[in-house]
């Protein structure tokens, strides 16, 4: 178990009428797509050798970051993956990762060489 597990645990209480209740804080902040800034990045590291499109920034719920993933995915014709807040998308796409986004209402910066 970890620290933050350990957190909200009651380990002893005097009052009889105590009711347990936790605030769950988990609501993830979402953000307009016009809000945000969206880092586009070129990596080469840890990779084999391949190459891949990192697009990192994104600001909302984890299932809105899978369903951008996936499409642009889908948009680039190639795999990739949601990993840690990121979408990795495999190939030096970022111009068509930049074009996609931009349509779709984010603002981009291409961060790298």
């Amino acid at each position: 178990m970890g620290n933050n597990s350990r957190k909200n645990r009651v380990v002893y209480f005097t009052n009889p009428h105590y009711e347990e209740s936790y605030e769950d804080n988990k609501e993830q902040e979402r953000l307009e797509p016009n809000e945000q800034l969206l880092e586009v990045h070129l990596d080469k590291k840890n990779r084999g050798g391949k190459v891949a499109v990192v697009v990192k920034n994104f600001v909302g719920s984890e299932d809105d970051l899978k369903d951008l993933g996936k499409m642009l995915k889908a948009s680039c014709g190639v795999g990739g993956s949601v990993k840690k807040q990121e979408i990795i998308i495999q190939g030096d796409k970022r111009d068509k990762v930049m074009g996609i986004l931009n349509k779709k209402g984010y603002k981009t910066k291409r961060v790298g060489s």
